[in-house]
C-alpha cells in the first residue's frame, strides 16, 4: 500500500451542487479497481456520501477522502460539497489537495459554483482542470459549456477530450492529443473509429492546444513555429508543466454515470497532474515526521482525525507534537480512508493522505510534528460566520447535553460558533445560513438524542435618557417591631463619557447618612439592568444623589436600595430613549447586482458610505446599517445575487431608534415578557 510522493496525487473536485462530484468519485473508484460496484446518489450508497443528513437530503454536506489505485499510482480524491454553506469543507481539501477537478454540468453550462470554485483555486495558485459532466443527458451542451468557461477564464481554458454524438446522443469521446476515440462497455473504454462530422472540430482543438502547449517553452515555441506540429509525448511534457504553473488548465468531459471519458481522466490525473507538494515546495519524503489535520470526523463514538504528511512518515504508535496546544499526541493505529471505511496500514508515506483516531487535543488546522522539529505548518482560514438563530432545547434540563452535542458536532465543523449572549440569555448558534444550521440541528438530534427550537436571535437594544429629571425615591413601611424608611432626591442626567453609569453625591447636612451612599449606588446599578421602556440595559446615565431624609432606628441599607430603585421608575419622565446596534456593511457582488443592494439597503434604513472594485473586479459597497435589520440578510443576499454576494458585518456604534421602530421594539419587548 506504501507509494512514493512522485507516485501520489491528491486531488479535490469542486463544483456547483448537484453537478456530479460525487457520481465522477463513484466513477473513478470504479473504473479503477477500487470498488466492485458503482454506487448512485439516489440510492444512498455512493462511497463519499456516507453520512445519514447527506443519503437523506441526496447531497454532499463534509468533504470525503476516498483513493483509487490507478497505473501504479495512489490518486486520493477529495470529494467536496456544492453547496455554499458548507464552503468550509472545501477550505479543508483545498489545505491538501495539489490541484482541483472543477465539475460542471453540460446542461446547465457556466454557474457559479464554477466561478466561485475557480476563485477558490486562483487565491491559492493551485493547478486546475474542468471536467464537463453529463454530455449524455438530453439537453446537454459540451460546445457551449466550454466556449462560456473560455470566455469567462480565458484561453489557458483548453479541452482534452470532445464528445462523440451519434444521432444527437453522446455515445463516446474523443482524446484530443492521441486523435483517437472511445465508447465504453461495463465500465472499459473501447476504441472506436473518430466520427467523420468530428475531424474538423478535433483539428480545431488540437491545433489549439498544441499552440498553447508550445507556449510553456520557447524551445517548444521555435520547433511549432518551424513545423507547426508537436509530438504526443511534447505535447504531454508541456502540459504538466504548464498545469503545474497554472497556465493551463486542461478540460476533460464525459458520463459518470456510464464511465464514459473517466479512463481519460485518470490517464491525465497519472501523467499529467503535480505529485504531493506543500506551500508550493515538494513533499520532503527525507525529512522528520510532519503533518497537517484537515478533517475531523466526529460522532457519539470517537473522532477520526484526517491528515496530509507533508515530511517523513507517519507509523503506529510514534509520539508527534501538536505546536498550537504543545500537547504530546501518540498516534495508535493509522489508517486510509475510504469514505467511511478505514483501512489499518503500517505507515503513512509522504505525500500520503491518512487518518487516526482519539487525538486528545488537537483540531481542524493543527500540525503534528517530531518533537524534535515542531513547526508549525499554516492552518484553514474559514469565512467568518454571517447568520445567526438562538438555539434552546425542546425538553427543559438538557441543557448541558445540547452543548455537549454542539461541542461535538463542532469539533467536526469548525465554521459555526456557539455563544451566550449575557443581555438576551439567548444560546446563539451562528453559520454560513440556514442549510447550515439545518444539518447541524438534524445532527445533534440524531446522534445525541437532544431535540431543539430554534428563534430569531434577539438584539441587544440599549436605552438612554435624553434629558435631565429630578427624581425623589420615598420608601415607608411599617411592621410589626422595626419599619423600613429611606428617602432620596436624586438628579438623573444623560452622559456621553461612559456605557456605566456614573454616581455622585452632593448631600449637605447629613440628611442621607454616609454609610447610605453605597446602598443607594447599589439599588440604581441594579435597576440599570432593566430600562425604563422595554427592559433594556439603561446606559450613559450620570446620578446625583443630592438630598434626602433617614429615621435614626428604621433606616437600613436595604431601604435606600428600595428608594434608590423607586427613584429610577421616575426616568419615564426624562425623555428616556431606545439605543440601537449600527453595524458597518461591507457586501461583495458583481456590478450588475449593485443597483439591488442599494435599494435592498434602502429598506432595511441603511446609510450608503461609498463604492469600490476589488481585485476580482467586483463591486464593494460600504454602508452603515443597523444590525436589527439585517437577521436574514445571509439568505436575502443570496436570493437577489444567486449566491455570487458576500457580506461582513462588524458592529461599531449605538444610535437612537426612529419613534416608529422603537414603538415596536416595546411591543415585542411586552410580547416576550408576557410569554
Amino acid at each position: 500500500m506504501g507509494y512514493a510522493a512522485e507516485n501520489i496525487r491528491n486531488i479535490a473536485l469542486l463544483g456547483h451542487g448537484s453537478n456530479g462530484k460525487t457520481s465522477l468519485a463513484e466513477s473513478m473508484l470504479f473504473v479503477s479497481g477500487a470498488t466492485d460496484r458503482q454506487g448512485r446518489v439516489v440510492d444512498g450508497n455512493t462511497v463519499s456520501d456516507f453520512d445519514a443528513e447527506e443519503i437523506r437530503r441526496q447531497i454532499s454536506i463534509s468533504a470525503a477522502a476516498v483513493y483509487a489505485e490507478y497505473n501504479k499510482h495512489k490518486i486520493n480524491i477529495i470529494d467536496t460539497p456544492g453547496y455554499f454553506d458548507f464552503v468550509g469543507e472545501v477550505f479543508e481539501a483545498l489545505r491538501v489537495a495539489d490541484s482541483a477537478v472543477i465539475v460542471v454540468a453540460a446542461k446547465e453550462g457556466l454557474n457559479v459554483g464554477a466561478e466561485k470554485s475557480w476563485k477558490y483555486v486562483n487565491d491559492r495558485n493551485l493547478p486546475r482542470s474542468i471536467y464537463i459532466s453529463k454530455t449524455d443527458e438530453e439537453h446537454s451542451d459540451f460546445d457551449a459549456t466550454f466556449d462560456a468557461l473560455r470566455a469567462k477564464f480565458g484561453p489557458s481554458v483548453c479541452a482534452l477530450t470532445l464528445p462523440v454524438k451519434e444521432n444527437g446522443k453522446v455515445t463516446g469521446i474523443i482524446d484530443v492529443i492521441t486523435k483517437k476515440a472511445y465508447r465504453t462497455e461495463k465500465g472499459k473504454r473501447i476504441e472506436i473509429d473518430v466520427p467523420a462530422d468530428e475531424v474538423d472540430r478535433l483539428e480545431e482543438l488540437y491545433t489549439e492546444l498544441a499552440e498553447t502547449a508550445a507556449g510553456t517553452s520557447e524551445e517548444l515555441m521555435e520547433k511549432y513555429f518551424e513545423t507547426m506540429t508537436l509530438s504526443p509525448d511534447e505535447i504531454y511534457g508541456a502540459l504538466g508543466t504548464g498545469i503545474a504553473d497554472c497556465e493551463i488548465c486542461p478540460v476533460f468531459c464525459g458520463s459518470a454515470i456510464s464511465g464514459l471519458g473517466t479512463e481519460v481522466l485518470l490517464d491525465a490525473i497519472v501523467n499529467l497532474f503535480p505529485a504531493p507538494k506543500e506551500q508550493g515546495e515538494p513533499v520532503n519524503p527525507d525529512g522528520p515526521t510532519k503533518a497537517i489535520v484537515f478533517k475531523t470526523i466526529s460522532d457519539q463514538f470517537g473522532k477520526f482525525s484526517l491528515f496530509k504528511v507533508v515530511s517523513g512518515k507517519v507509523t503506529p504508535d510514534m509520539t508527534l507534537t501538536n505546536p498550537r496546544s504543545g500537547a504530546q499526541e501518540k498516534m495508535g493505529h493509522v489508517y486510509l480512508m475510504q469514505g467511511k471505511k478505514n483501512i489499518e496500514v503500517d505507515e503513512i508515506s509522504c505525500g500520503d493522505i491518512g487518518a487516526v483516531a482519539k487525538l486528545t487535543d488537537t483540531r481542524t488546522g493543527d500540525t503534528l510534528a517530531d518533537p524534535k522539529a515542531a513547526e508549525e505548518l499554516p492552518g484553514i482560514e474559514f469565512n467568518r460566520t454571517c447568520y445567526s438563530v438562538a438555539i434552546a432545547t425542546k425538553v427543559k434540563g438538557q441543557e448541558d447535553k445540547l452543548a455537549q452535542a454542539l461541542a461535538r458536532v463542532n469539533e467536526e465543523d469548525r465554521t459555526f460558533t456557539v455563544a451566550i449572549n449575557p443581555e438576551t440569555h439567548q444560546t446563539v448558534l451562528s453559520g454560513a445560513g440556514d442549510i447550515q444550521i439545518d444539518v447541524i440541528v438534524a445532527k445533534v438530534k440524531n446522534k445525541f438524542g437532544v431535540e431543539v427550537e430554534l428563534s430569531p436571535a434577539r438584539v441587544p437594544y440599549r436605552e438612554k435618557i435624553r434629558k435631565t429629571y429630578d427624581a425623589h425615591g420615598r420608601h415607608k413601611k411599617q411592621t410589626g417591631g422595626h419599619g423600613q424608611f429611606a428617602d432620596v432626591k436624586i438628579r438623573f442626567e444623560p452622559q456621553m463619557e461612559q456605557e456605566d453609569m456614573i454616581f455622585e453625591e452632593e448631600v449637605f447636612g447629613g440628611s442621607v447618612p454616609k454609610n447610605f451612599f453605597p446602598a443607594v449606588e447599589k439599588g440604581l446599578r441594579e435597576s440599570c439592568v432593566k430600562g425604563v421602556l422595554a427592559g433594556y440595559p439603561m446606559v450613559y446615565l450620570k446620578a446625583v444623589l443630592y438630598d434626602g431624609d433617614f429615621h435614626p432606628v428604621d433606616s437600613s441599607e436595604m431601604a435606600f436600595k428600595t428608594a434608590a430603585a423607586l427613584a429610577y421608575k421616575e426616568l419615564v419622565n426624562a425623555s428616556p430613549v431606545i439605543l440601537e446596534p449600527i453595524g458597518s456593511l461591507k457586501v461583495t457582488v458583481p456590478d450588475t447586482y449593485t443597483g439591488d443592494i442599494m435599494s435592498d439597503l434602502s429598506k432595511r434604513r441603511g446609510t450608503p458610505m461609498g463604492m469600490s472594485v476589488d481585485k476580482d473586479g467586483m463591486q464593494v459597497i460600504e454602508a452603515e446599517v443597523p444590525m436589527g435589520e439585517m437577521g436574514s440578510y445571509a439568505i436575502d443576499l443570496k436570493s437577489m445575487t444567486q449566491s455570487r454576494g458576500s457580506f461582513e458585518l462588524d458592529f461599531i456604534r449605538y444610535d437612537e431608534t426612529p419613534a416608529a421602530t422603537q414603538q415596536k421594539i416595546i411591543e415585542e419587548a411586552k410580547k416576550l415578557e408576557e410569554e
